[in-house]
């Protein structure tokens, strides 16, 4: 009877909350309760039949002892079968499958192959068709600038004005020197005449009248020597007056009113630049200038040149300059240093749009028969590879690498890897992965393609 109170106490106490486990565990351990109750009883008897005075109570303490302390093992193991049941159940238990995702709906374009023009663009620098600079041809004083920076000039047109009165002064002085050898020629041919009849009636020598003409002649030198000095008087004072040799711009002026000048000076009194057309140089590499040369077929250089189309200018805001221009120099070598041949482009200019000192960038252009064009936000690069994502017949997407020849405007222009007739997924790469199957939607718009480089 004292077993079946305790098994309940601890059926109470430890099971409350798994009333139908904790029934199962109470039918087990009434089983085994059983056994050890019968093993006891016959302990207990045998005892009892020794020492019946001295055992009696004791042996009652010590059955209850011994009990308590089965019942606590048979309860550490119960309850840790019970535990790992439990675990086991739980993670085996079944849960409903999670259905695969559905499809991505994307858009995917098929590509078709037609003529595509394509643009390379070369840095350029740009230059008036004459870059004078203004100097002084003598020294002297600046006494006046007659013209702004920056301003447009004519051919002929005042610049600046020197101190003439030295070079009056010196031009004065050299008329002088020419009327006083012409003088001088005059009293030598006054000589002359006088000796000649009296040589001829043989009153005087020849010798004398040999004397004479010696001294005309050389008076007639001298004359001709006095007009060379009026003459570069003359021009010197020409200098004071400088003049615009040919149309343009005016640059900087960094000689101010009252400053002294000379022709050895480091630096210019202005530049001028002739800009109704301009040269715009650029440089091509060995390779691109074996392409060009391939491109456009001819014997010679000239040859090449009349047959190129022409190219335009694009400015430092990306803008492109209103008037097409037109290759007409080729370098006669190779830039040691940088490897590459310098080429012109000469444009029309009457606008005064362009100066002498501007940059820009030279496009070439270049048609491309049956060319198959995609946009660039339908790619992806990886470690310098371009990818796209190729749809096969079953919707399946293949990640493709591709070969790029140039760029159309937003667009690149395959060169090897996609062909006509092939469909690639046009957006949302992101999201995607290599083998993944898709919904493909049609293609809501057209790309926009703009020629550009």
């Amino acid at each position: 009877m004292e077993y079946l109170t305790l098994l309940d106490y601890l059926y109470v106490v430890t099971f409350n909350s798994r009333r139908r486990a904790a029934k199962s565990i109470s039918l087990f351990l009434s089983r085994h309760l059983t056994v050890l109750n019968k093993l006891h009883m016959l302990k207990h008897l045998s005892t009892q039949t020794q020492y019946p005075a001295l055992h009696k109570p004791t042996h009652i303490f010590m059955q209850s002892l011994n009990t308590v302390k089965q019942l606590t093992n048979v309860m550490k193991t119960t309850l840790s079968i019970f535990i790992l049941a439990i675990l086991i159940a739980g993670c085996s238990g079944g849960q409903p499958a999670v259905p695969p995702p559905a499809p991505q709906a994307l858009q995917v374009m098929s590509l078709q192959g037609n003529l595509q023009t394509t643009y390379t663009e070369y840095p350029a620098s740009i230059q008036g068709a004459i870059d004078l600079e203004i100097r002084p041809q003598v020294s002297g004083i600046l006494d006046k600038i007659l013209v702004s920076e920056g301003a447009a000039v004519t051919k002929g047109q005042p610049l600046f004005k020197i101190d003439e009165r030295p070079f009056k002064e010196a031009l004065n002085t050299a008329k002088a020197q020419l009327h006083a050898a012409q003088a001088s020629v005059t009293n030598a041919q006054i000589e002359v005449d006088k000796l000649t009849p009296l040589v001829k009636n043989k009153v005087v020598s020849d010798y004398q009248l040999k004397t004479a003409t010696s001294s005309y002649q050389s008076a007639l030198a001298n004359v001709e020597q006095a007009k060379a000095g009026v003459a570069a008087a003359n021009i010197n004072f020409g200098y004071t007056l400088i003049k615009a040799p040919v149309s343009g711009y005016v640059g900087r002026l960094p000689k101010k009113q009252g400053s002294i000048v000379s022709p050895t000076d480091p630096i210019a009194l202005t530049q001028l630049s002739d800009a109704h057309e301009v040269h715009v140089y650029f440089a091509l590499g060995e390779d691109d200038f074996n392409a060009f040369n391939a491109k456009y077929p001819g014997n010679t250089v000239n040859e090449r040149l009349k047959k190129l189309p022409g190219v335009s200018l694009l400015l430092a805001d990306n803008t492109v300059y209103g008037k097409e221009g037109k290759i007409d120099m080729v370098d006669g070598q190779f830039d040691k240093q940088t490897g590459s041949i310098s080429l012109r482009a000469t444009f029309p200019n009457q606008q005064g749009l362009l100066r002498s000192g501007n940059t820009g960038k030279i496009r070439l252009k270049l048609d491309h028969d049956n060319a198959i064009t995609i946009p660039q936000s339908s790619t992806v690069e990886v470690q310098d590879k371009i990818f796209v994502f190729v749809v096969d017949g079953s919707n399946k997407v293949t990640r493709t690498p591709i070969t790029i020849s140039g760029t159309t405007g937003t667009n690149y222009l395959v060169q090897e890897g996609l062909k006509s007739g092939d469909r690639i997924v046009f957006d949302g790469i992101d999201k995607l992965k290599d083998g993944d199957t898709i919904k493909p939607e049609k293609l809501k718009e057209e790309p926009i393609t703009t020629a550009s480089r």
